[in-house]
C-alpha cells in the first residue's frame, strides 16, 4: 500500500508480506524522498501517531523507524517540538538529482519554440531598483480595493459573477473605462470596442496576432519597446525601424519608407515614448494620422503612463483624433493603481475587436469577473481618479527631487532632459559607457538599472540609462544615484 506524508505529500510504498520488517520499510521511503530533494534538511515530519494512523500502523513501528533514522543522522529529534530531516546528512550519500543528472539521455521528441527570458532585476540582491518606470506599490489604494471586493461578496446576486462571462471583459468595466476615456482621453468610445486584457503586454499579443500575417511589414521605433518587437515577430511581423528624435518618432522617414515598401502597421508610444521619454509633437501626429490615412496601415498605439504628465496640458492620445479610425489603443490601469493589478485594454474598431476577443478565448477564456467589478465600482465612485491624484502630486515631487540629484552627483558627466511626464527619467553620458557591464557592477553593491543596449533595435550602444523614479523614496533614490554617480 501506498500512504502520503501530509502535507508534503511524500509517497511511502509499504508491502506488509515484503519479507522486509515493516519498520526498515518506512525508514528506506523516507531515506529515498530525502535523496530526491522532496524532503529537504530541516523539513518537519509527521508526528509518531499521526503517521502510524495515515500508514494504519502501530505506533511503536513509526518509532523504531524514526529511532533508527535518528541513529544513522538522516533526522533529529527535538524536544516538545518534533522529528525534523537533519541539517547534516550523512557524508556518503549520492543526492538522486545528483545521479539523474549524470545518466546520459535523448532530448525530448517534440518540437518546440524555444524562448528567451532575462531577469534584468535582480531584486534579491537589490538594495536599490531603478526599474523602467513603474508606480510605487506602497501608494496603492489598497483599503479601498478590500472594501470593494467586501462589498462584492456581500451582494446577494454574487454568484451570477462565479461562471464564465464575456471574453471581451464585464459589461461594468468596460462602461468604466469608456466614460474614463472620453471624459478624460477625449475619445469617442462604445462599449462594443473595448475589450478587457490582463494587462498592455497581452493586449499587444492579441493585437498583433489578429492583425499581423506572415512577412507583413510592421514600422517600430528605434530605440524602443523591444517586449513588444518581440510579440510582432512571434506573429509572422518583418520589423522596420524609424528613429526617434527629440519630437519622437521620425514621421518623414516614414513617409519615404511608405511611398516604397507596403507597411501593416505601425506601432508607437507617443505620449512618453519608450524608452527615451519625449513626447511627440503634435504636427508630427497629424502627420502620422495623414499618412496611415493615406497608406492604409493600421497605428497601434500604445499609452502607457498617460495618468502623469507634468510640464504643460496633457496631449489627447491619437485615438482621440476624428481621422483615427485605423487607430488600434492599447492602454492599462497598472501604472494608476499597481503593476500586479492586471488589468489593461485594447480599443478598435468593433469588428477588430470581436475578432480580438475570440483570439482571448482560446487562450484565456475571459478575466478575472470578480476583480474588474472590483475595480469598476472603485472607477464609479471616483476612488482611483482621488488616487491618481494623490499619486500625481507624490510623483511629481520626486521627479523633481530626482532632477537635483542627478545634477548633484553626476555633474557634467551626463546630459538629460527633465520628462514631461510618465515616470522615468532618461540620461545620456558624455563618454562611451557599456551599460551592460555597469549594470553588472552596480548590482554586486546593490542598485539594480536596466541595461539599455536591448532598446536599439541593431543591439548597439545607447551610451543612455533609463532610471525610473516614481517607485523610490528620497533615502533610496540618493543611496542609488550617490552609488551610480561613482560609478561613472
Amino acid at each position: 500500500m501506498v500512504q502520503i506524508l501530509r502535507p508534503w505529500k511524500t509517497m511511502l510504498p509499504v508491502t506488509l508480506d515484503s519479507g522486509e520488517a515493516v519498520y526498515r520499510q518506512i525508514a528506506t521511503g523516507i531515506i529515498e524522498e530525502i535523496k530526491k530533494g522532496r524532503l529537504k534538511p530541516g523539513m518537519a515530519l509527521p508526528g509518531t501517531r499521526q503517521l502510524a494512523a495515515d500508514l494504519k500502523l502501530n505506533r511503536k513501528t513509526v518509532i523504531l523507524a524514526y529511532d533508527s533514522l535518528i541513529a544513522e543522522g538522516w533526522l533529529t529529534a527535538a524536544y516538545k517540538q518534533g522529528t525534523f530531516v537533519s541539517d547534516k546528512l550523512p557524508q556518503n550519500i549520492k543526492l538522486y538529482r545528483d545521479h539523474k543528472a549524470a545518466i546520459a539521455h535523448k532530448d525530448i521528441p517534440f518540437k518546440y519554440r524555444e524562448q528567451q527570458y532575462t531577469a534584468y532585476l535582480d531584486k534579491e540582491k537589490s538594495l536599490v531598483v531603478f526599474n523602467d518606470g513603474l508606480p510605487d506599490v506602497r501608494l496603492a489604494p489598497m483599503n479601498e480595493l478590500m472594501r470593494a471586493y467586501k462589498r462584492i461578496f456581500q451582494q446577494n446576486a454574487k454568484w451570477r459573477m462565479m461562471g464564465y462571462g464575456d471574453p471581451r471583459g464585464t459589461e461594468r468595466i468596460r462602461i468604466a473605462i469608456a466614460s474614463m476615456l472620453i471624459h478624460d482621453r477625449g475619445m469617442s468610445v462604445e462599449t462594443g470596442q473595448l475589450c478587457i486584457t490582463r494587462g498592455s503586454q497581452m493586449a499587444l499579443y492579441l493585437a498583433a496576432n489578429v492583425l499581423v500575417e506572415k512577412g507583413d511589414c510592421i514600422v517600430v521605433e528605434d530605440p524602443g519597446y523591444a517586449p513588444a518587437w518581440k510579440v510582432f515577430e512571434r506573429a509572422g511581423a518583418r520589423l522596420l525601424p524609424i528613429k526617434v528624435d527629440q519630437h519622437g518618432i521620425c514621421v518623414d522617414d516614414l513617409e519615404i519608407l511608405c511611398a516604397k515598401t507596403s507597411i501593416k502597421a505601425v506601432y508607437v508610444t507617443p505620449h512618453h515614448q519608450f524608452p527615451t521619454t519625449v513626447s511627440m509633437k503634435i504636427d508630427r501626429r497629424l502627420k502620422l494620422i495623414t499618412l496611415s490615412n493615406q497608406y492604409g496601415f493600421a497605428i497601434i498605439e500604445d499609452d502607457y503612463d498617460h495618468e502623469f504628465h507634468f510640464s504643460s496640458k496633457s496631449l489627447f492620445p491619437l485615438a482621440s483624433h476624428q481621422n483615427a479610425d485605423n487607430v488600434i489603443y492599447i492602454s492599462s490601469l497598472s501604472k494608476i493603481v499597481a503593476p500586479a493589478l492586471r488589468i489593461g485594454y485594447i480599443k478598435g474598431p468593433q469588428k477588430f475587436i470581436e475578432s480580438v476577443a475570440a483570439l482571448r478565448k482560446m487562450i484565456d477564456v475571459q478575466g478575472d469577473n470578480v476583480m474588474e467589478h472590483a475595480v469598476a465600482e472603485l472607477m464609479e465612485e471616483g476612488a482611483v481618479k482621488k488616487h491618481a491624484k494623490k499619486a500625481y502630486a507624490v510623483y511629481k515631487e520626486r521627479r523633481e527631487l530626482m532632477e537635483k540629484m542627478l545634477q548633484e552627483y553626476f555633474g557634467d558627466s551626463i546630459t538629460f532632459k527633465k520628462p514631461e511626464g510618465g515616470l522615468a527619467y532618461w540620461i545620456t553620458f558624455k563618454e562611451n559607457r557599456d551599460t551592460g557591464v555597469l549594470a553588472a557592477k552596480l548590482l554586486e553593491k546593490g542598485v539594480s538599472v536596466i541595461p539599455t543596449e536591448p532598446f536599439s533595435f541593431d543591439g548597439s550602444s545607447l551610451n543612455a540609462l533609463r532610471l525610473g523614479y516614481a517607485s523610490l523614496t528620497k533615502d533610496e533614490m540618493e543611496m542609488g544615484l550617490r552609488l551610480i554617480g561613482k560609478m561613472v
